[in-house]
């Protein structure tokens, strides 16, 4: 008697057996979601998306949303910098945007993606901290940039990244005094030309990220949660607005060819090239 043979649907394959489901697209050189592989998704930023921040911007890539504000306030300096404010990046990644994160402490995710970015934007001194000095040894400002996701589908990175350097070029900050130990900041009821100012960013880095799929190390541009999630490892590349490489961050333990990542850098220069594009058009 011959054993009946099992057919399943597509959605029902693809959950038993996502890898194979989508092995079976990127040999034809597609995704699921009808992208080719080097292809990015649609991507959108927004400028002063929150009245109450000093500065605020909102990136959208794909299904992954970003809103990101930055506060100033006035606080004394480090005993090691007299004369330097600071920056204090933070990427939130709460139940809010994603079922996959859970209410409490940050996750790994969330704090891996958090010191990524703050060691990009170190590592390119994108701002003289010298420049966020109210009075030498005696007050400073600090930025908290703190990036909410709101909805999560993949490639936090970019998203976080873009959100953030939109914000802080959206910054304008009162023109502070300090009389006697007092800080006083320029009156009116608005920031103005006049009696606020804004950052002076030496340099603005953005990224592109790459998921690697299967043994064959098939490179996923821009991945999404569910290429995320069956990919062997991921490629983050920064780049300033003239190619320079500001960073390189991995995830997972698969490797990448020399050739490969080449690929990924030229493939990293346009992305990042349109992402400026898109945030100047703004």
């Amino acid at each position: 008697m011959a054993t009946p043979a099992f057919t399943f649907t597509p959605s029902t394959f693809q959950k038993l057996h996502p890898a194979e489901f989508f092995r079976r697209f990127t040999t034809e050189g597609v995704r699921p979601d009808g992208r080719l592989l080097d292809a990015f998704r649609p991507t959108t930023v927004h400028h002063g998306v929150i009245s109450t921040a000093n500065g605020s911007a909102m990136v959208r890539i794909g299904g992954t949303t970003v809103v990101c504000g930055v506060k100033a306030e006035v606080a004394e300096p480090k005993l090691d910098a007299p004369d330097q404010g600071y920056l204090v990046p933070n990427v939130e990644l709460s139940p809010m945007c994603s079922s996959k994160f859970r209410p409490g402490p940050p996750s790994e995710q969330a704090q891996a993606v958090s010191e990524a970015i703050n060691r990009v934007l170190k590592e390119s001194k994108v701002l003289d901290l010298k420049d966020l000095c109210i009075e030498e040894g005696k007050a400073v400002w600090v930025l908290y940039v703190d990036a909410v996701c709101v909805a999560y589908d993949g490639n936090i990175f970019d998203a976080a990244l873009a959100a953030i350097m939109a914000a802080l070029n959206n910054v304008r900050i009162r023109k502070p005094t300090y009389q006697e130990g007092t800080i006083k900041v320029s009156g009116g009821s608005t920031a103005t030309d006049e009696n606020s100012f804004t950052l002076k960013l030496a340099r603005t880095p953005l990224s592109a990220t790459f998921a690697i799929f299967d043994t064959t190390l098939t490179i996923l541009a821009d991945p999404n949660v569910t290429e995320e999630t069956i990919s062997d490892g991921q490629i983050s590349i920064a780049l300033d607005e003239t190619g320079q490489l500001c960073g390189v961050t991995k995830i997972g333990a698969a490797s990448c060819s020399q050739s490969a990542m080449k690929d990924c850098v030229q493939s990293a220069k346009k992305r990042t090239q349109q992402l400026r594009n898109i945030m100047n058009q703004q």
